[in-house]
């Protein structure tokens, strides 16, 4: 059942380099609302032309693609083109590639299991500044997050002047949690934790949840995954 997006139309490039999948992923898009495919990329350096011409709202970027791969590509997208938003549509749902995509900037990641509803909704989450992550994903996330760590003999300083609760909320979206569920681990209210997540915002610079995650990770707060 398709959702409506409050009559917004992303514009979207699509980045594949398999010419049946790039072709077959434009022509599933075009049957449904909220998205309008405005052009389509065989591999990374050609995405990023193609987001310095046309200036799209998202990029559906396979990962494994010649020239500049996927990963290169969103980092450069992010980089250079601040205003467009990448998700990440991939066979690859493994670590090696989860990780280094959301480290160069993706909001969003799909395995291609994923269905036509599934893919706008991602590309219309990621616009609103939330992730666009698959449940496969999320659970993967979840799962590295929560596997046993060693602790250092000192706790380390909150970073940016965060306060101890700051931080605590920090680390709760760094593992999936929303607003709600945060407030409920807390035992508090959903405005105290929007209070909480607006001041860290403040002191951090940091944007979006997303970005959260990836300042968590940059300031040693949750660590990497093993490889």
């Amino acid at each position: 059942m398709t959702e409506e997006f409050d009559g917004k139309v992303a514009r979207v490039v699509v980045a594949d380099d398999q010419t049946v999948v790039r072709e077959g992923i434009v022509m599933l898009l075009g049957l449904l609302p909220g998205v309008e495919v405005v052009g389509a990329a065989g591999d990374g350096d050609e995405a990023v032309r193609l987001v310095a011409e046309l200036a799209p709202d998202v990029v559906l970027m396979d990962l494994r693609m010649p020239r500049c791969d996927g990963v290169a590509a969103t980092r450069r997208i992010r980089t250079e083109y601040p205003g467009t938003q990448v998700v990440v549509l991939t066979t690859f749902g493994d670590d090696e590639s989860l990780f280094p995509a959301l480290k160069a900037g993706a909001r969003g990641y799909l395995t291609k299991d994923a269905g036509g509803d599934e893919i706008v909704r991602a590309v219309h989450s990621v616009l609103s500044g939330d992730a666009g992550l698959s449940p496969s994903v999320q659970r993967r996330l979840l799962e590295r997050l929560s596997e046993p760590e060693p602790r250092s003999a000192e706790p380390a300083e909150p970073p940016d002047g965060l306060t101890a609760r700051e931080t605590e909320v920090l680390l709760l979206i760094a593992e999936g949690l929303s607003n709600q569920e945060i407030a409920r681990t807390l035992h508090v209210s959903t405005a105290t934790v929007k209070t909480h997540i607006n001041n860290m915002f403040a002191k951090t610079g940091i944007k979006d949840r997303a970005q959260a995650v990836r300042y968590a990770y940059a300031k040693g707060l949750v660590r990497p995954p093993m490889g």
